[in-house]
């Protein structure tokens, strides 16, 4: 079957050059753009020869390949003795500033299109090329007709062809040496643990049937290979071309970096890159305005001999080598990265690369292209992130500093811009009248903020061309930053649906206006639409049933729960029925609870963690148990803590200390999940509460949303999110096959059937405590069994 090569992509990669500019300050949406293109379709169509989105192909060999160069042209119009062909451009800029190589680039496209339809129309000598460009902030059109005769067209074509086969030639042999190695490699342990053979198959499977799969798999199964491994395996079959590793932080995204590592040291030769996020990976030279930037002026000169040189010499491109390389030719560490990836056989990223409405990859995820396939790791926290990717809010806090900081500067040009704030802060003042009018402080509403999001419209488009001519300033940035809120804001309204709600709240007089998306599972189905399947995976993922729900996949996929690898005796779940820990039983059961930890402790010394809901709570508890038991050590999770605090801490989980440790920590905090403690490094977790989200106003949208869909809104909206909080935070205890300890439930609410039927299956071996006596003789039952053995 003949490989599929895009027009757009064909002639952007051939022909541009010169510098790179960021185009952040862009209305010009992908929604926005068709738009338009419909808008002006739609004219054109009232002549009957004229036809729309007309799908154009031609066959090419290249390194003894075939390939299929396609792509749509917007509108063609064909009479008898003539055929014209339309390209449609939408943009910020005026025409008449349009660089010389977007000129080239839009030209090139057409013209593509032009040699196709005179190869398809032996009988025409030449061909009309229209290219009408669209200027979106002023509405203001511009067309420029051109004719081009056959061998014209036949020369440009075939330049093109010729320079592009250099890239096809390597990417060819790039391929051809990743599928041999690939056929040659083996499971790179010398046995599959319990469950990754099974996980492995199953997503061999699951690329094979172009399914989506959904995998709990507790700690210990390996996932990271056992899903890497059997979709690398498939690569070399030619049924996928492209993996991209997914996840939501830096650690598993190491992890990942290091498998494939290890795959390599056994033979496996593909090109992996992992994607660093914009701030993170730019040089400090770089702290200059575009124009001024080394790295990104004539950066397009420079990148093919950049790329040749990477792809030449390295396999594994982490953040130092895009670094190394982009320091060498003088290129945007960023943009070089996403450019590497086109030539990359695995592609390791953060979640918002795919779904993030905002910054997603447009080099791959415009359109469906089954030469991809997902692994999305941790999916569990994929919930959370989705819902807050595609919501935004916006309020009018700003506005009256902008404006102070504008009036000191006497031009017309800030004359202007106080001019249309004025116009912003006009319609909160009208949606804050009419709350007061109706005595509210807060108003939830199904309907989108259409007055709001229309005038914030047309204020980023007056921004669009104010910044431009702008000096650096202080003012500058704070108005840019304003600019970007009312960017975000607007671009999600244009995605606004019945899974939105409207949040409306003045606060100290401010008006702050909220578009919630309760249901991004819609959204999420879309995202991985666009490849060939999906393998969504977690050690948490139950209920399964729920995270199909939210995730996207309850009607078209597959799920897969696997037990531990690890011998269940060696963890105990105990759960107090003792104990109530609700909002108003906590003041009352304090003494109890704090009997209960340090019964947790005194069977045996070493380090423990014990988990709050909240920090308050967290303090409340900590301080009462300190005053009891003043000569325990403890240590404490705060709010604000960087790198170095946070590997303090944990340094402080020592397996030689013959001292008792205990970790006050938070549910859902950066030491609930993703760290690792093995060995006797932890031998005890305690979890106080079920972990349940504060009640607020946005939680209860969530909930009366799903109360309406499925009859499960306070499930969905409080008890799934706190249990997956639990299940996260006693998930640090058992971490090897060597770990032994106990998981300690300090609420009488774990022992209901509402919780227990969320229990993994590895917990099934729970016990419910009555009383403090029989938790103190559970305790040490349990270490006595563990020493004996």
């Amino acid at each position: 079957m003949a490989t599929k090569i895009g027009i757009r992509h064909l002639v952007e990669f051939v022909l541009r050059s010169g510098d790179l500019m960021e185009n952040k300050n862009s209305q010009n949406t992908a929604q926005n753009g068709s738009r338009i293109h419909r808008r002006l379709q739609k004219t054109r169509s009232k002549n009957t020869d004229y036809e729309s989105e007309v799908y154009l192909k031609t066959e090419v060999t290249m390194n003894d390949t075939e390939y299929v160069i396609s792509g749509r042209a917007d509108g063609i119009t064909t009479t008898d003795k003539s055929i014209l062909i339309e390209e449609i451009k939408t943009s910020d800029q005026p025409f008449d500033e349009l660089s010389d190589n977007t000129l080239e680039l839009y030209w090139g496209q057409v013209k593509v299109y032009g040699y196709i339809i005179l190869k398809e129309h032996p009988e025409l000598k030449h061909v009309d090329l229209r290219l009408t460009y669209f200027q979106v902030s002023t509405e203001t059109i511009t067309s420029d007709d051109k004719t081009f005769e056959r061998d014209q067209l036949n020369d440009f074509f075939q330049n093109l062809i010729e320079e592009y086969e250099y890239w096809l030639v390597l990417r060819a042999k790039l391929r051809k040496t990743r599928n041999q190695s690939i056929q040659q490699l083996s499971f790179p342990f010398d046995k599959f643990r319990t469950g990754q053979h099974e996980l492995a198959a199953a997503v061999y499977k699951t690329v094979y049937y172009q399914k989506r799969l959904f995998v709990e798999a507790p700690t210990g199964t390996g996932k990271t290979i056992s899903t890497l491994f059997p979709a690398i395996k498939s690569m070399g079959e030619e049924r996928i071309q492209r993996l991209f590793y997914l996840t939501a932080k830096q650690s598993t995204r190491r992890v990942a970096e290091e498998t494939i590592d290890l795959m390599s040291k056994k033979g496996l030769q593909l090109k992996s890159i992992t994607l660093t996020a914009k701030d993170k990976i730019r040089f400090k030279e770089q702290d200059v305005p575009p124009e001024k930037d080394p790295y990104m002026i004539g950066y397009y000169d420079r990148l093919k001999p950049a790329l040749a040189d990477l792809l030449t010499n390295e396999d594994a491109i982490t953040r130092e080598i895009v670094e190394k390389y982009a320091r060498k030719h003088t290129v945007d560490p960023f943009e070089f990265s996403l450019d590497a990836s086109l030539f990359c056989d695995v592609i390791i990223c953060d979640y918002n690369y795919l779904f993030d409405p905002l910054v997603y990859l447009q080099r791959f995820f415009v359109e469906k292209d089954t030469d991809n396939f997902f692994l999305i790791d941790e999916a569990h926290n994929l919930v959370s992130r989705s819902r807050s990717m595609y919501s935004a809010e916006i309020s009018d806090f700003k506005i009256t500093s902008l404006l102070k900081m504008a009036k000191k500067i006497e031009t017309k040009t800030s004359k202007d811009f106080q001019k249309q704030l004025k116009k912003v802060r006009r319609v909160f003042n009208q949606i804050k009248k009419q709350l007061q009018t109706d005595d509210l402080e807060e108003k939830i509403t199904s309907d989108a903020p259409d007055e709001l999001l229309k005038i914030l419209g047309k204020f980023d488009d007056f921004m669009g061309e104010w910044m431009q001519d702008q000096k650096p300033s202080d003012f500058l940035d704070s108005a840019k930053d304003y600019f970007f809120d009312c960017l975000t804001f607007v671009k999600i309204g244009a995605l606004y649906n019945d899974t939105y709600k409207t949040r409306i709240v003045i606060d100290n007089k401010h008006l702050i206006v909220k578009q919630l998306c309760l249901d991004p599972s819609h959204f999420i189905d879309q995202s991985l639409d666009l490849g060939l399947g999906a393998v969504l995976f977690s050690a948490t993922l139950s209920p399964m049933d729920y995270y199909q729900s939210v995730l996207g996949g309850s009607a078209n996929s597959l799920a897969y729960q696997l037990p531990s690898p690890f011998p269940i005796n060696h963890q105990a779940i105990l759960i107090t029925q003792y104990i109530q820990t609700t909002y108003r039983q906590r003041e009352f059961n304090q003494e109890k609870i704090v009997k209960s930890l340090k019964t947790l402790i005194d069977s045996k010394k070493g380090n423990y963690l014990f988990f709050f809901p909240s920090y308050g709570y967290l303090e409340q508890v900590k301080t009462s148990f300190e005053k009891s038991y003043p000569h325990v050590n403890t240590i404490t999770q705060t709010s604000e803590m960087d790198s170095v605090t946070r590997q303090e801490f944990l340094d402080r989980f020592d397996n030689d200390s013959e001292e008792t440790l205990v970790g006050f920590c938070v549910l859902g905090g950066i030491f609930s999940e993703g760290i690792d403690l093995r060995g006797d490094k932890l031998i005890g977790v305690a979890i106080v509460s079920v972990g349940l989200p504060g009640l607020s106003a946005e939680n209860n949208l969530i909930r009366d949303y799903y109360d309406n869909k499925n009859g499960h809104g306070f499930e969905y909206a409080y008890q799934m999110p706190g249990m997956n909080n639990v299940l996260q935070a006693a998930g640090r205890l058992i971490r090897s096959s060597h770990d032994k300890g106990i998981v300690l439930l300090v609420d009488q609410r774990f022992g209901s059937m509402r919780y227990t039927r969320l229990f993994p299956q590895h917990w099934q071996n729970y016990r419910r405590i009555s009383s403090l006596q029989q938790l103190t003789g559970t305790v040490y039952n349990f270490w006595k069994e563990q020493d004996e053995n």
